[in-house]
């Protein structure tokens, strides 16, 4: 499967903003139109290989990020969520000497790639980093997983792999 970035610019309906969508479609030379019929401006199209997000879930619950049985089911629940493949066992390891970072690490492979995060103890943060080449919504797992570690703030960035 393709998937393209269209980059589109509507002076009118936003003012300037750039706006960008991701289609599972193939391109086929067919017109762009916005939803008024009206032509685009300023498209571009480029085929991408996956989609990366990287999820930053501050003021987490203790209790949970600290939890490696948890840390699993959250694993199996974004998963079937998203519907993603799991390849293989959730890895779930706890490290760090520099208490500033100590915490578990997890990594899932999936069948179209990887999830993975690291949980810090002294900030309570989750570092959640989720790339596929199967196209999932981002802001249904920063949603997802801020209910499930009952975090406080939640930052976002989702990237577009060439």
């Amino acid at each position: 499967m393709v998937f393209y970035l269209r980059n589109l610019t509507h002076s009118s309906e936003c003012r300037g903003k750039r706006r960008m969508t991701l289609s599972q479609e193939r391109h086929t030379g067919g017109s762009c139109q916005n939803e008024a019929g009206q032509p685009k401006t300023q498209t571009q199209e480029k085929a991408t290989l996956g989609i990366l997000t990287s999820i930053d879930l501050y003021h987490c619950d203790p209790q949970i990020i600290r939890d490696a049985k948890a840390i699993r089911r959250f694993v199996a629940e974004l998963c079937d969520l998203i519907k993603m493949k799991r390849f293989g066992k959730t890895q779930v390891v706890h490290f760090g000497e520099d208490e500033r970072v100590a915490g578990f690490s997890m990594t899932q492979l999936i069948e179209t790639s990887l999830i993975s995060a690291h949980f810090a103890n002294q900030s309570n943060t989750t570092y959640l980093d989720v790339f596929s080449c199967k196209t999932y919504d981002p802001k249904v797992v920063a949603s997802f997983s801020k209910r499930f570690f009952k975090a406080r703030r939640v930052k976002r960035h989702t990237v577009l792999r060439e």
